[in-house]
C-alpha cells in the first residue's frame, strides 16, 4: 500500500465536523476557532534512513528541515506560521547532543520566520531518530489558497528550478512564505500547492484535487544546474520531473495573471525566479517535448509505500 492509497482510506472514513473548513487531503488543514477565524495546521515527521542519513548529515540540518518542510505547507497556502510544537524520539546513545543540535536548527529557521517553538514531547529508545514537527498558522489576504481551484487555461506557474535537490538543497531550501504571501498580494492565485514528492506528482495531486488535467512543456521547465550534474543515467527532464524536495511552489492563474507575473518578475525583491512550465487543460496528463509532440506521461515522486496486509 502507498501512502496515497491510505490517504484516500483515510479521506473516506473521516466524518465531516462543522469546526473543520479543510480536512485531510491538502497542504495543511483549516479549523475555525470558536472565535470564528480559521487557523492553519500542518505536520510532517522525518525518520532517520528514509528521510536523512544521520551518519553523514550535520544534526542541524536535519532540524532546520524538519521545521522548513511544514512552513513549506503554510506557504502553499498562502498563510503565515505563528508556533510550532517538536516531537523527538532520541538514540540512547549521543541523544543529548543531537538533541542540542537539532534545536539549534530548529531556532535558526524559527527565528527567521518569526515562528515560536512553544513544545512538544521529547522520548529516548533504542531504535533512530524520528522528528516530528507540528506548525499552527493563520490565513492571509482573502484566506488560505487551496488545491482545488484550478481551470482549464489556466498558467502553470512555479518558483524556482527543480531536479537534483539530493545535491544539498533538501536541507538548505528556503521555504517560499515570504513568496507566496507577496503571490497572494499581487494576483488572483487560483490554486497552489508545494513541491515535495516530486515535480509531475505534485502538480497531479493538485489536478486531482481541481478535477482538470495538465500540459507541460519540455521547453519551459527550468531544469537546476544540479539536476544537470547528476551521473545516474537519468536526464536532467527525468530529475526536474520527478526527485522532489524542491519545496519550490506551483500555482495556477489566470493566462493574463501569469503573463504579468512573469513580464514584471514581481518576486524579484526575494531573489526568485517565476517559470511558466504550462497549462491546465479539461483532462489527461502530458507533456508536450522538444520535437512539438504531446505524449501522455505518469506522475512520478517519492512515494512512501508499505504493507497493505493487517498483519
Amino acid at each position: 500500500m502507498s501512502e496515497f492509497a491510505y490517504i484516500r482510506w483515510v479521506r473516506q472514513r473521516i466524518a465531516a465536523h462543522p469546526r473543520v473548513l479543510v480536512g485531510p487531503g491538502d497542504d495543511t488543514a483549516v479549523v475555525r476557532w470558536p472565535s470564528g477565524l480559521p487557523c492553519l495546521i500542518t505536520t510532517d515527521m522525518l525518520l532517520q534512513g528514509s528521510c536523512f542519513l544521520l551518519e553523514n548529515t550535520d544534526p542541524r540540518l536535519i532540524g532546520r528541515k524538519a521545521l522548513a518542510v511544514n512552513l513549506s505547507d503554510i506557504a502553499a497556502m498562502a498563510g503565515k506560521p505563528v508556533a510550532a510544537v517538536v516531537s523527538v524520539a532520541l538514540p540512547r546513545v549521543g541523544g543529548r547532543r543531537l538533541a542540542e543540535e537539532l534545536f539549534e536548527g530548529l531556532s535558526q529557521v524559527a527565528a527567521e520566520f518569526d515562528t515560536a517553538i512553544v513544545g512538544g514531547d521529547t522520548n529516548a529508545w533504542t531504535g533512530p531518530l524520528a522528528i516530528n514537527v507540528t506548525v499552527i498558522g493563520e490565513p492571509t489576504g482573502s484566506g488560505p489558497v487551496r488545491r482545488s481551484g484550478a481551470e482549464p487555461g489556466d498558467w502553470i506557474v512555479a518558483t524556482g528550478e527543480f531536479g537534483g535537490s539530493i545535491l544539498g538543497k533538501h536541507l538548505t531550501f528556503t521555504p517560499r512564505v515570504r513568496e507566496a504571501q507577496r503571490l497572494h498580494e499581487l494576483v488572483h492565485v487560483k490554486a497552489m500547492i508545494d513541491v515535495s514528492d516530486g515535480l509531475s506528482a505534485d502538480l497531479h495531486h493538485l489536478c486531482e484535487e481541481s478535477g482538470c488535467g495538465a500540459l507541460l512543456d519540455e521547453s519551459l521547465i527550468p531544469i537546476s544546474a544540479a539536476a544537470r550534474a547528476m551521473q545516474d543515467g537519468k536526464s536532467p527532464l527525468d530529475h526536474a520531473l520527478a526527485d522532489g524536495e524542491d519545496f519550490e511552489l506551483l500555482l495556477a492563474v489566470s493566462a493574463a495573471e501569469g503573463q504579468r507575473l512573469l513580464q514584471e518578475q514581481l518576486l524579484a525583491e526575494f531573489g526568485v525566479s517565476l517559470y511558466r512550465l504550462g497549462e491546465f487543460v479539461p483532462q489527461g496528463f502530458a507533456l508536450r517535448t522538444s520535437d512539438g509532440s504531446v505524449k501522455q506521461i505518469e506522475p512520478r515522486g517519492y512515494v512512501h509505500e508499505f504493507d497493505g496486509s493487517s498483519g
